[in-house]
Order: structure tokens, then sequence, then C-alpha cells
């Protein structure tokens, strides 16, 4: 198998075991509805661990562009490899969305509501107020890349990194997820995002495009800063690239306070407010 399928499989694995998660949480009918937050941590965490137990000596299995980025900006990983990791990553979180949409097919119907069908797919903050939502992004997948890169610098019982891993999940949901539902992982967000806007989903509403390149930027914002700190505090190395992601992170976070500024102007309560969907996936 090659490393792009391997990454293909792999990110859609994560995808039908994370979706699907959230599927049987938010979805009305279901034998597991509403078991809460701690169940979606829990599994999403297990569908890291899968995957990447499925394919980690075919591809490394990064199943996330942050973590592929993060990884060739300090030299782990090729950058004439990255485009094709990511485009197979997107497309195989495409196709697991798909498959939860057929799993899941008839509580579509019996679900009224649009946001908890959007939940399921792509991420929403719990509280809509841009700047804190894209540090949020930026901060997950922070600290995710630099726990990625702390698993393996240790040495553990052969076979059990992808358990770690998957505990470095669980332990970013239960502390960190709660804002955004913790996108970290731009192909998890979009893939599921455009299969969401294609898919024939009874009742489904809008894909909220709006919204959808916080969980893009700011985890590639994040998994390169993650990245990069680790090689300059653990390893002494300091690559000009550092520089330009903290430029990067601090101008597009001028850039979302200006979008929240516009965004409270068309409100009569001039505070944060909780989004319209608030369903966090």
């Amino acid at each position: 198998m090659s490393p792009f399928l391997g990454e293909l499989i792999g990110t859609m694995i994560l995808i039908i075991f994370g979706a699907g998660v959230v599927a049987g949480v938010v979805l009305k009918g279901t034998k597991s509805e509403n078991s809460g937050w701690m169940v979606i941590s829990v599994a999403w965490g297990l569908a890291v661990a899968l995957g990447v137990y499925a394919v980690g000596n075919i591809s490394d299995a990064h199943l996330n562009p942050a973590v592929t980025v993060g990884f060739a900006l300090i030299g782990e990983f090729p950058w004439s490899s990255v485009p094709g990791y990511i485009i197979a990553q997107v497309t195989g979180a495409f196709i697991g969305a798909t498959l939860i949409w057929l799993h899941y097919y008839p509580h579509w119907k019996n679900t009224k509501e649009a946001g908890p069908k959007l939940g399921v797919f792509a991420t929403d903050p719990a509280i809509k107020h841009t700047p804190s939502n894209f540090f949020s992004e930026v901060l997950g997948t922070f600290i995710l890349v630099l726990g990625l890169l702390f698993i393996g610098a240790n040495e553990f019982t052969e076979g059990l990194n992808p358990v770690i891993v998957g505990l470095l999940i669980v332990a970013i949901g239960l502390s960190l997820g709660g804002t955004t539902g913790y996108a970290i992982n731009p192909a998890r967000d979009l893939g599921p995002r455009i299969a969401h806007a294609i898919l024939p989903i009874h009742g489904k509403g809008k894909s909220n495009w709006q919204y959808a390149w916080i969980p893009i930027a700011g985890p590639i914002t994040g998994g390169g800063l993650g990245a990069l700190f680790y090689a300059a505090v653990f390893e002494g190395i300091i690559y000009n690239s550092l520089w330009i992601f903290i430029a990067i992170f601090f101008t597009l976070l001028l850039v979302s306070l200006q979008i929240h500024k516009k965004e409270l102007k068309k409100l009569p309560n001039k505070d944060v407010y909780h989004n319209p969907t608030e369903q966090k996936a």
C-alpha cells in the first residue's frame, strides 16, 4: 500500500469513529443519544489510536495536515510529499463522513434541528467570538503537535505509542475542546464540511462556510508553532520559519479581531454571543 492510500484510509477510519460518535450522541433516536462530552472525547481519542494502528507502518499516520506541515517545517517530513498527504487526508475525511451519513440515514430525518446535523460533520464554536475561537484552535493544535514530538522522544513498550497518542487527544478534548469542538485538524473539518454541503441530508441547513477558515488556519498555525517551538526549546534549533509563523499568528489574530468587530456591529448586544447552532463536535 502506498503512503497516499495509507493516509486516506487512516483518516477515513478516524472520521468513521469520530464523526460516528458525535452522530450517536446528537442525533435523535439513537441508543447513545445525549451520552455526553466525555463519550465524544474518549471516542475521538480511540479514533486517532485506531487510525494510527491501521496505517502507522505505512504512512506514519499523520492523518492531519497540521501534523504534516509541522513535521515538514522541522525537517521530519519531506515538503515534496506534503501536498499529496493533505489531499489524501481531506479525501479520506470526506469518504468517512459520507459513510457516517449512510450509517445513520434514518436519524437525520428524525432530528429536526440543523445545528446538531452540522455538528456531526464539522466544528462550530460554543460561543461565537472569532479571536477566541481562532486562539482555541491554535492552542489545541500547538499542544497536539508538541505532545506528538514529546511522545516520539520517549521509548514505550512496542505497539503502545498509538494508545498514548489517543490519550493525548482525549486530554485535549476534555481540557481545551469545549470552546470550539477542537477540530485541531483541517482535514477533519474540511472534508466532512464539504460532505455536509454536497450530500442530500434531510433538513441539514447551511454548512457555515463563514466559520470554516478558523479550523483550517488555526490548526495549521498552531501545528507549525508547536513543531518550531519544540525544535527551538528542546533541540536548540531555531528555524527562520519560527518568526514567520509567529508573524502569521499575530496577523490572523488581528484579522479575527476585525471580523469580530464587524460582527458585533450587526448585533444589538455588543458582547460575545452564543452561536445559533451551538453544537460542539
